[in-house]
């Protein structure tokens, strides 16, 4: 049963979402000025590790190439192309934003921790137990995301797009921005798109989708999935089907967790 606490005008709902973003906000910012003051750790040791040859992404493709006895066809990494700043506030401009980045990437358990605080009154005592534990697997997802987006599909994208000539006579000169923005953009990107299961998992709990809906366009979904992996990754093949992938067997996964919340309702309302 829901306890009826005192009643709250719209104002006084708007006031207290404010607080939460005020405190949100405040938590991007210290861990993004935590950031922009360890700049090596953030810039040398983790967006500019994927440049390194001995990246662990690579070692380990290399190693398996062994393995399988295929010599040095997986072996990749040795990129001959340097990174450049071409404008004068350019590396500035870079590390202030990526500094906000890194921010909102770490804080981000906080984020959904104020959100859930903000959308936990409103709900029944009944609909708070089943809720449970919301924040730690957004969080966990999120991060998992975020680990095979920089791990995975950004050094094979960095590799590909680095190394890609149309000609002999053109050499590639990277811009700082342009590095960052795509390893940046490809872990942020896949962090959320793990989050499918909770968003399945919610949709479903309000009536919104059931997994007979999500089977019949099964083959839908699959073709969203490759448009998508095609907008949110660089233009090449590698990148859209190590982001697509994971995605339908999210998607998958996803409709199982649909199929066991509606076997659950029905279980508690016999």
């Amino acid at each position: 049963m829901k306890i009826k606490e005192k009643e709250m005008s719209f104002l006084d709902h708007l006031e207290v979402f404010r607080w939460h973003l005020v405190r949100s906000f405040s938590y991007v910012l210290i861990f993004a000025i935590l950031a922009f003051v360890y700049k090596d750790f953030v810039f040398d040791k983790v967006l500019l590790a994927p440049k390194n040859p001995d990246f662990p992404t690579y070692r380990f493709f290399c190693n398996l190439s062994d393995w399988l006895g295929l010599g040095d066809l997986l072996c990749f990494g040795n990129h001959k192309w340097s990174l450049h700043s071409f404008t004068m506030s350019g590396q500035f401009s870079t590390h202030i934003i990526t500094s906000l980045f890194a921010g909102l990437v770490i804080a981000f358990p906080c984020v959904i921790w104020e959100l859930w605080r903000f959308i936990k009154p409103a709900l029944y005592a009944k609909e708070t137990k089943i809720a449970k534990g919301v924040v730690f697997f957004t969080s966990i997802l999120f991060s998992l995301g975020v680990l095979f987006g920089y791990y995975l599909v950004a050094p094979l994208s960095v590799n590909f797009l680095g190394s890609y000539q149309v000609s002999s006579y053109v050499s590639n000169s990277i811009g700082l921005s342009s590095f960052v923005s795509t390893v940046t953009t490809i872990s942020f990107a896949n962090g959320l798109i793990f989050e499918l299961p909770m968003f399945v998992y919610f949709l479903t709990k309000i009536g919104l989708l059931t997994p007979e809906f999500m089977r019949r366009y099964r083959k839908h979904a699959i073709v969203l999935t490759l448009v998508l992996s095609a907008i949110i990754t660089p233009p090449d093949v590698t990148s859209q089907i190590l982001v697509s992938l994971p995605l339908i067997i999210l998607y998958e996964i996803s409709i199982n967790i649909s199929k066991r919340v509606l076997k659950n309702q029905e279980k508690n309302e016999t």
